[in-house]
């Protein structure tokens, strides 16, 4: 009689928990309901039954899964938020973990494709023979379609020594599988030197922790060597940290806000700058790569008039990414933000504009935009009227 009274409460117990389970299985689909409605969310179930009944071949909840949540990142029209599935989310956060070696090479987007824009001699990238136009169609078996830059970049740095296997579309000949052991990448993201008529020039590859600290020796060399103007290149320049950014900036425009950061809920950020900065004629070089971070510093120079921007409309990345963990091992990276320019314009899509439309011969043997850069800081040191580059260009 005790042994059936346990049995009891045991069914009992059971049964309790299944109802519970059914009671919040139904408050959850309740829950999507009312927020996506029944059409939608009855057609979602209806396309996977049919999937999972008729579909030739077997396909795992988990894929089905997978793609939904693909789908509907992929919804928002948003090239940078992206769903990551377990694996690639998995890959990315191990070599976040550890990104301190890389291959030597500078990417960028060139028609929603990544493309070498500048591969680094004396780097594995250099080493292998990629090249700039080099297509990257996959990181370690992983297809970068779809893939944003940042992704992209993190994927193929990871700890020194380790290998990674690049997959590439060149021009005239079919795929290409190189793999490369990532080094540590002792190339500097800030170059510079004097230019005839003691014009100083300064490149600036990309942003990183360490770009500030690099300015500022190239700014001090130059200094000794009397420079009376200068020309910052941030052609090419996909971008990398906000704050290295900012600080770049402080070195050219006055005391105020340099980017606003714009957040949905009212969390806004003013990144802003003091009031030690170059009392030098500037003149930014900017084309179709300079992207994100490089679009802040040209952006606070040209609306400051702190200097004039030569060249071709920049890129137009002006949102802020945010990674979420998932509880099945994936990852959400949203926008979550956008940049804001001093004067709180949107260049999202749009890009900085050029105050001299400069374009740069296909041949690549003269740097047209350059020597516009040259004549009109020229001008300004003689103290004469500023020439019309946009006239100038064109001649």
């Amino acid at each position: 009689m005790k042994l059936g009274v346990r049995v009891l409460r045991i069914g009992r117990f059971w049964l309790a928990a299944g109802c519970l389970a059914l009671l919040a299985v139904g408050l959850l689909i309740g829950f999507v309901v009312a927020v996506i409605g029944f059409r939608q969310v009855g057609n979602l179930l209806e396309v996977i039954a049919i999937i999972r009944a008729d579909y030739i071949e077997e396909v795992s909840p988990g894929d089905l899964v997978d793609g939904a949540a693909k789908g509907i990142v992929g919804s928002l029209g948003d090239p940078y938020s992206i769903y990551l599935e377990p694996r690639t989310y998995r890959h990315l956060k191990d070599q976040i973990r550890g990104s301190f070696g890389g291959l030597g090479i500078v990417v960028g987007l060139k028609e929603g494709r990544l493309t070498v824009v500048k591969p680094f001699p004396d780097t594995p990238a250099g080493r292998a023979g990629i090249k700039s136009g080099d297509v990257i169609t996959g990181i370690n078996d992983e297809d970068t379609e779809g893939l944003d830059l940042e992704t992209a970049v993190n994927l193929m740095r990871g700890p020194i020594g380790t290998d990674v296997t690049l997959t590439l579309m060149r021009a005239g000949s079919g795929p290409l599988n190189l793999t490369l052991r990532r080094e540590e990448i002792k190339v500097p993201s800030v170059e510079g030197k004097l230019l005839p008529e003691k014009i100083g020039y300064i490149a600036i590859s990309q942003f990183s922790e360490k770009t500030p600290a690099e300015l500022d020796r190239v700014i001090s060399d130059l200094r000794t060597q009397e420079m009376r103007a200068l020309i910052l290149d941030l052609r090419d320049n996909p971008g990398g940290e906000l704050h290295a950014a900012v600080k770049v900036a402080d070195y050219f425009v006055p005391r105020g806000p340099v980017v606003y950061v714009n957040f949905k809920r009212g969390r806004d950020e003013v990144h802003s700058a003091d009031s030690d900065r170059l009392a030098l004629p500037v003149v930014v070089l900017v084309n179709e790569y300079s992207a994100s971070a490089s679009e802040i510093v040209a952006a606070a120079i040209k609306e400051t008039g702190s200097g004039s921007i030569v060249g071709t409309r920049t890129y137009g990345k002006g949102l802020v990414q945010s990674v979420y963990p998932l509880k099945n091992g994936a990852g959400l990276k949203l926008t979550t933000a956008r940049y804001l320019t001093p004067k709180k314009n949107d260049i999202n899509e749009r890009g900085v504009e050029p105050d001299v439309v400069v374009e740069q011969p296909e041949d690549g043997e003269e740097d047209r935009q350059l020597t516009v850069a040259q004549q009109n800081l020229l001008r300004s040191l003689r103290n004469e009227k500023p020439v019309d580059l946009r006239k100038a260009a064109g001649t």
